[in-house]
């Protein structure tokens, strides 16, 4: 063997750089907000759908905009060997959900509010908060057209927070009004950067030729001021979309969940229209964006359905995650009984008794490995249950267990496992 192919066998093989393991200290916390995700959502009427994480790549280039940095430059796309079709890790949700209630005709029997939840995929420079396998769960009500569905979603969005103890999230909310409206304000915008053009940045200057209303989004420091003198799409909108704005904004303010007006809100992708939101914070350092969502109404006829209006919104799980750090300290799960066990009668038995214990109701950690009685009691205190159950040959021939509480002062005593599920009972 060649020393390249020797040392080549012997590195250590190492995840791909922005796709992280969650390690077992951290899943409680994904434990906990999946659970909560589940119970919200449902107190909603929301139903979870799952769709696959590799769609035909026309489906993002259609529904997110072909000129978008997104299917620019972010998305994971390869050609399948065998059908030699164009395929691509999902880089977002929505996409995959209509095309999903297009295909299966969900939209028969009337509209639908639909959650989902996994990973996603873009192919960007990882930093915290922003990974290249990052995890969302996605909202999304399917056939409703009235504001007050875009109330729903963020009136919602602020109980999960409660719910979750988060604090301290500001919305920024603004309306991207009809495609009409967005036509006129396009060629204001677009006089304006062009009569500015020697302060745009490459980036900007790159997207005022092709999607002029992102370079909006710009976060260059040295293209702020230039940004705010910019002229204001508010001011372009049509009385229709100036009246679902006005409506939305009442049901915020009739539910007592505070916004701000933020007129350079586009969104990064294409099919947004009229409201769109964004639940920010500045504690994620540069990914300030938790949630973020709005209305897309034509997005069901541009992937190939029928006309249908549509709202939703997604939240970076991972985000979220981090700031449920902040909040009060979640303990992982600990076992209720840890059985210790030593000698070759003792290890059968052992297993038999841990079995009834979990057929109770209880969660159990049985040790494995060997080790003495000394070692073996200082894992079970390490492992934060509340008992030791001690096995030994002598309670294998009695068909007894000794129990040992480890968190409050008490006598060890022998007793039969009747005896001990009482005692675990009312300790409970």
């Amino acid at each position: 063997m060649s020393g390249a192919a020797a040392t080549s066998m012997t590195t250590t093989i190492r995840a791909v750089r922005g796709m992280n393991d969650i390690l077992p200290d951290d899943v409680h916390l994904w434990q906990r907000l999946e659970g909560a995700v589940g119970g919200w959502l449902a107190s909603y009427g929301y139903r979870e759908i799952r769709m696959p994480v590799l769609e035909r790549t026309e489906l993002f280039v259609r529904s997110i905009g072909e000129v978008t940095d997104i299917v620019e430059k972010e998305m994971y796309t390869f050609v399948d060997a065998l059908s030699e079709e164009s395929l691509t890790l999902r880089p977002e949700g929505t996409a995959s959900c209509v095309r999903a209630a297009i295909e299966h005709n969900l939209l028969h029997g009337g509209p639908r509010r639909l959650w989902y939840g996994g990973a996603m995929f873009r192919h960007e420079r990882p930093q915290k908060g922003r990974y290249r396998q990052f995890h969302q769960f996605g909202v999304e009500a399917l056939g409703y057209t009235g504001p007050d569905i875009d109330i729903e979603h963020i009136v919602m969005c602020a109980r999960l927070w409660r719910l979750l103890g988060i604090e301290g999230l500001e919305l920024e909310l603004n309306t991207l009004g009809s495609a009409e409206a967005r036509a006129r304000y396009r060629t204001r915008l677009v006089g304006y950067l062009e009569a500015h053009a020697g302060a745009l940045d490459e980036d900007s200057r790159r997207r005022l030729t092709r999607n002029p209303l992102r370079v909006l989004d710009s976060k260059n420091p040295a293209m702020q001021a230039l940004l705010e003198d910019a002229p204001r799409l508010l001011d372009d909108l049509d009385t229709d979309s100036v009246a679902h704005f006005d409506a939305v904004r009442a049901g915020l303010t009739l539910a007592g969940v505070p916004y701000r007006i933020n007129p350079r809100l586009v969104r990064g992708l294409d099919y947004y229209n009229r409201t769109v939101f964004e639940w920010t914070t500045d504690r994620l350092g540069a990914q300030g964006t938790v949630c973020a969502g709005g209305r897309y109404d034509g997005l069901i006829e541009q992937i190939g359905g029928k006309p249908a209006p549509a709202c939703g919104y997604a939240m970076g799980v991972e985000r979220v995650i981090e700031l449920m750090k902040e909040g009060p300290a979640l303990a992982a799960a600990i076992p209720d009984v840890y059985v210790v066990r030593n000698g070759e009668r003792a290890q059968a038995y052992a297993q038999t008794l841990a079995e009834r214990l979990r057929d109770a109701g209880f969660s159990v950690v049985l040790h494995c490995g060997g080790g003495s009685f000394k070692s073996q009691m200082r894992k079970a205190d390490a492992s934060g249950a509340r008992y030791a159950m001690v096995i030994g040959d002598d309670e294998a021939d009695a068909q007894a267990l000794t129990l040992k509480s480890l968190r409050v002062a008490q006598a060890q005593a022998r007793v039969t496992l009747a005896e001990a599920l009482d005692r675990l009972r009312a300790d409970s």
